[in-house]
């Protein structure tokens, strides 16, 4: 596993988003794992070391999120800023295509870029998103979005994190604990 980073152009200048590779950097088969509106790219390092052995695997930290510098003007955080952002990474990948991962607003960003004409997304898998949100998951979304606490110590956050993610499914305590 590697961090490393990569400044991108925004609406209003430069910034910087970080990404987390796996896997042998001269491997041209790549795999990028997009996170959702919440989340960062570590979500995957399970799955990316899992598959380093097949693809180098690229985990970004859309903007605003993890390691990745945050914008000045809320209107940034928008598709069009986070697909700049990935045609950025993907080009200083040195690779022509790539196979992509997308989680909820990962999913969003990919199909998104696999729509425009010359498109680097060879293959795509999306999860937790389709061409339409229920009305429902975005209420759901809503109530915690930017609303977290401070938290007295890792356990309290553990314990809030368990609350707001427990949709994701049955995880042990050392998925929940990571």
């Amino acid at each position: 596993m590697r961090e490393k980073a990569v400044r991108c152009l925004g609406p209003h200048g430069l910034h910087t988003m970080a990404y987390t590779e796996w896997g042998d950097a001269a491997n041209p088969r790549v795999l990028v794992c997009v996170h959702g509106l919440t989340r960062n790219g570590r979500d995957f390092d399970v799955l990316a070391n899992a598959l380093a052995s097949d693809y180098r695997v690229i985990c970004p930290d859309i903007v605003g999120r993890g390691r990745s510098d945050r914008l000045f003007f809320p209107d940034d955080y928008a598709l069009p800023t986070y697909a700049n952002d990935i045609v950025t990474l993907i080009a200083r990948l040195s690779v022509e295509s790539v196979h992509w991962l997308g989680t909820s607003m990962g999913g969003l960003i990919g199909m998104f870029l696999a729509s425009l004409p010359g498109s680097p997304i060879a293959r795509m898998v999306l999860n937790d998103v389709g061409p339409l949100i229920a009305l429902d998951a975005l209420q759901r979304i809503g109530e915690y979005l930017g609303k977290a606490p401070d938290f007295a110590n890792l356990g309290e956050a553990e314990a809030y994190v368990r609350t707001v993610c427990a949709p994701f499914g049955k995880l042990s305590d050392a998925q929940w604990r990571y």
